[in-house]
């Protein structure tokens, strides 16, 4: 079988340019091959082309937005997701455009295709009282409760993004004090959180009910992990989470947010650090933000809280208090009715 450059273009990008050049994170690299994988899968059921004949010469800007539309049509592919298929795609690009110059002109009309526009969504995150409620929901006399408990504590207290605590291993936590964790996050980033001794007592009572404290052996095992004895996925930690945030619901409904996901904990979390006083440039080294700019969605939402508490707080005047102006010669002497 002949081999075409889109296949070994393909190649190098996957395992040479993004680990080596790049040095991106395994599941990035994941994330790109299944949009890759995707392509050829339209290519082949929509436009009939094999994917062994595909050539760098046949992707156009029209191949790649009506791949996008198929995404959004068939596969039912949220915007976001579809926002990452072409993030791929305009990296893909980018790494041909340096490599091959022949096919600058068709790169460049690709790069030029825009990212679909996101509704922004209410940010959801747990009250402190309905933090507290869902961290008593699992049941701490038995394994998997304990399990379960330690797990939500360290989620939140940590702000941890799911991929870092399923990625966490025994070495990475830190009892003595003080007491730290170290998260490894996005892009290769590490970075090393305080946790309260409350949280470390936890931690250590669950890492000693495993035995794994001490024991050299245990340092590069998944610190929480599944009945087949693999490290927790991130649909594994969303199952936890939605099984007890579906108890708590049955008697605490009111401090349930209308959005539940393990990001919620570390919205919570940031919230909660913001309210407390903390500064935002100390929020953003906590949760690992490159920018401040990102962290500003926090204080954000505070101000929107505040809002809301203010308006409930302000009398508004009754319509009879208000002169009408129309029945003053002109609007300098209704001003000054108003401020009377």
């Amino acid at each position: 079988m002949a081999e075409t450059d889109f296949a070994r273009h393909i190649a190098g990008f996957l395992s040479r340019y993004l680990p080596g050049q790049r040095n991106l994170s395994t599941n990035t690299i994941a994330s790109y091959r299944d949009a890759v994988k995707l392509f050829l899968v339209f290519c082949e059921t929509d436009r009939k082309i094999k994917p062994d004949k595909i050539r760098i010469s046949d992707i156009s800007s029209e191949l790649v937005s009506a791949y996008l539309a198929w995404l959004e049509r068939e596969r039912h592919s949220a915007a976001a997701t579809r926002n990452q298929r072409l993030a791929a795609f305009k990296s893909f690009f980018h790494y041909v455009a340096a490599t091959e110059p022949e096919h600058l002109l068709n790169c460049q009309r690709i790069l030029g295709l825009p990212m679909k526009r996101l509704a922004r969504r209410p940010m959801s995150f747990f009250s402190p009282e309905g933090l507290h409620l869902l961290l008593s929901q699992p049941d701490t006399t038995t394994r998997k409760g304990r399990r379960d408990h330690a797990l939500l504590v360290l989620l939140y207290d940590s702000a941890a993004r799911v991929q870092e605590i399923c990625d966490l291993r025994v070495r990475d936590v830190r009892l003595e004090q003080p007491a730290t964790v170290t998260l490894h996050g996005k892009g290769r980033k590490t970075r090393v959180v305080p946790i309260t001794a409350k949280t470390a007592s936890i931690m250590e009572a669950y890492l000693e009910e495993k035995g794994w404290i001490g024991k050299s052996g245990a340092l590069d095992l998944p610190v929480f992990m599944n009945s087949r004895k693999s490290k927790l996925t991130r649909a594994g930690v969303a199952h936890i989470l939605a099984r007890h945030v579906k108890t708590m619901a049955m008697t605490e409904g009111g401090h349930v947010p209308a959005s539940v996901s393990p990001h919620c904990l570390r919205h919570s979390k940031a919230v909660h650090l913001l309210r407390s006083g903390v500064p935002l440039i100390y929020i953003r080294d906590f949760l690992g933000h490159v920018s401040v700019t990102t962290t500003e969605i926090y204080a954000k939402v505070d101000a929107e809280q505040k809002r809301k508490a203010l308006e409930g707080a302000y009398e508004v005047p009754s319509q009879e208090i208000v002169p009408d102006w129309e029945e003053n010669k002109g609007l300098m002497s209704w001003l000054s009715e108003v401020c009377r």
